[in-house]
């Protein structure tokens, strides 16, 4: 397992991570390993995207029937 180091941090943000941890009833460390591990796995903008661009839409509602539904909830 790799050790890191995070230098540069607020006191508010350190603060606030603390009681965050605290909460929760784990460690600093435990708390901030867990969260960057919820953004690891998330995928990127330019993976969301791509898989966006891979869906087959053309079962879905035309450019024009969604311009039309858009129209119709503002008035």
């Amino acid at each position: 397992m790799t050790t890191l180091y995070i230098r540069d941090i607020s006191d508010e943000v350190a603060e606030t991570l603390k009681a965050r941890a605290a909460e929760e009833g784990t460690s600093l460390s435990a708390y901030v390993g867990a969260e960057l591990t919820k953004i690891a796995r998330r995928p990127t903008n330019t993976q969301l995207v791509a898989a966006l661009r891979r869906l087959d839409r053309s079962d879905g509602p035309s450019t024009a029937d969604i311009l039309d539904a858009i129209r119709s909830s503002r008035r």
